[in-house]
């Protein structure tokens, strides 16, 4: 996959953290473009085996993992060869988005966190980049709201210029409504567009950085008005100093 600010951000914040003894893991989807070969994942038996339930349908998880090497970090990758097999990430070869990228992200929402559980780890912080990651806050709100495991944990989200045009589908809302989280929790998905996608990632994140310099007016506005802690936007070659005072300041 070549690289963009998210997977920039992604890998050199945590690896920044590592550096500096924080005790670290990234989850991301098994999109189809990772050469599994070349970066040699292998399946974690006991911590798949796993049905999720999207909608009332058993989707299997599978949970790959990888070594980076000289970093002494784990990628944990979230697959299931419906939702990921395909060669593509969000979009068909005609720049079409595909039609199940709501059930992928609550397939990834509930992946993600399922594997957490099932290592037993109490993250202090989920840091999140991507769209495809803006249900993990509200979850963690409202479907995981009891488990102690994240009781603690703070949720910081980074926002990115990542958007796509028109609506993943008009389904998002009643498949999260599926999962008993409160419709007004949600209402804004009712209208799954990019904007709104970001919005309740905002409003369910404790913690909000500008990681594109580049956001809509709509998105700063936004961001603006939540009264939360919030990081403005530093470059790839500026970012580390901020970052490690704001984290140290403002969240741990």
């Amino acid at each position: 996959m070549p690289e963009s600010a998210i997977s920039f951000m992604s890998f050199e914040t945590a690896k920044l953290a590592h550096s500096k003894g924080v005790q670290t893991r990234i989850f991301m989807p098994r999109f189809g473009v990772v050469n599994e070969r070349r970066h040699q994942l292998h399946e974690v038996i006991r911590l798949s085996g796993v049905n999720l339930i999207i909608d009332d349908i058993d989707v299997p998880l599978v949970i790959k993992v990888a070594s980076i090497p000289k970093e002494r970090m784990q990628v944990y990758f979230i697959d299931n060869d419906d939702y990921f097999k395909r060669k593509a990430v969000f979009t068909d070869d005609k720049g079409k988005l595909f039609k199940d990228n709501d059930e992928r992200m609550i397939f990834f929402t509930k992946g993600v966190m399922s594997t957490v559980k099932k290592l037993n780890w109490a993250p202090d912080i989920i840091y999140l980049h991507g769209w495809i990651t803006s249900l993990i806050p509200l979850y963690l709100k409202e479907y995981f709201k009891d488990d102690a495991l994240f009781k603690e944990s703070k949720i910081v989200t980074s926002f990115y210029n990542d958007a796509f045009d028109g609506v993943l589908t008009k389904q998002l809302a009643k498949k999260i409504a599926f999962d008993g989280i409160p419709e007004k929790k949600y209402a804004l998905l009712k209208k799954a567009s990019f904007e709104n996608l970001q919005k309740i990632a905002a409003d369910n994140s404790d913690v909000l950085i500008h990681g594109s310099d580049e956001l809509s007016d709509e998105i700063k506005d936004y961001i603006s008005k939540q009264n939360k802690p919030t990081l403005t936007y530093h470059s790839k070659e500026t970012f580390e100093k901020p970052y490690l005072d704001f984290f140290l300041n403002e969240i741990l």
